[in-house]
């Protein structure tokens, strides 16, 4: 965290900026989700005060919309200070000035009443996911955040993924990288003795497949899906969404999610 009194010896465009953040990194320490080494760390006050320091400076920015001017100074005054929520406003406010938007791996997910350490987390036994060649970081930490919140007990990366340590990787996860953890493979090197099978197009459709109790699901680049060693691979079938549009394209991390959901449908 950065001392507020140096961030007045910052151009306009650099405190802004810096600013943002600032209030992401605090946003998420507020939620219980901050990542590890961006927790609030300033000794000298409370974060609730801090937060309120970042603010005030917020409010001395000559673009800050009076709209915007107005909540800020009605969430300080207000006796039960919201620090979640102005820190939201604020940093959604210097966004729209600097000419930029959240995106989605910006979103601040809502505490959860999971507890316990990484090591309990809980799983279903058996239920796996293998991404062949997936180029962008941000679907790739798609793909781990629904393979963590859904329950996978394994996620097996083939030998020209992305690398899930680039930052723009972890942010998009929201953590789960390193709470799930990942194993490079081939698909020669995936067990011999589960049912594999692959999500792309042309196969049985979603609520006609027969899922199984365990497997591991494929899933393939963004640009030219599966190969076809994975599809010979899957040797349990393939499994399509059915969809209506006439794009009828899905973003892989949402394809994914959507065969989870029903995958795990089928186990009940």
């Amino acid at each position: 965290m950065i001392d507020p009194n140096r961030l007045f010896q910052l151009e306009a465009g650099q405190k802004r900026r810096k600013l943002a953040l600032s209030f992401g990194e605090l946003e998420r320490d507020i939620a219980g989700i901050a990542e590890k080494g961006t927790e609030y760390n300033f000794t000298s006050m409370s974060r609730a005060d801090y937060t309120r320091a970042l603010v005030r400076i917020v409010l001395e920015d000559p673009k800050l919309p009076p709209s915007q001017s107005q909540a800020l100074r009605g969430l300080l005054e207000d006796k039960d200070f919201d620090e979640r929520r102005a820190c939201n406003l604020a940093r959604n406010a210097l966004l729209e000035i600097l000419g930029t938007f959240p995106a989605e791996w910006d979103l601040v997910i809502a505490p959860h009443s999971a507890t316990g350490s990484v090591t309990e987390r809980k799983f279903f036994k058996g239920i796996s996911v293998f991404a062949e060649d997936i180029r962008s970081p941000f679907n790739l930490g798609s793909i781990f955040r629904t393979a963590e919140a859904m329950g996978c007990e394994k996620v097996y990366l083939s030998p020209l993924c992305t690398s899930p340590e680039q930052a723009k990787a972890k942010r998009s996860s929201m953590g789960c990288i390193e709470t799930l953890g990942y194993t490079r493979a081939s698909l020669d090197d995936l067990p011999k003795d589960v049912p594999v099978f692959a999500l792309e197009t042309g196969g049985t459709p979603i609520n006609e497949f027969d899922f199984p109790k365990e497997g591991i699901v494929l899933l393939g680049s963004e640009e030219l899906g599966l190969s076809p060693q994975a599809l010979k691979r899957a040797s349990y079938g393939r499994v399509s969404i059915t969809m209506t549009g006439l794009k009828a394209s899905l973003n892989v991390g949402v394809a994914f999610g959507i065969l989870m959901q029903a995958w795990l449908s089928s186990l009940n």
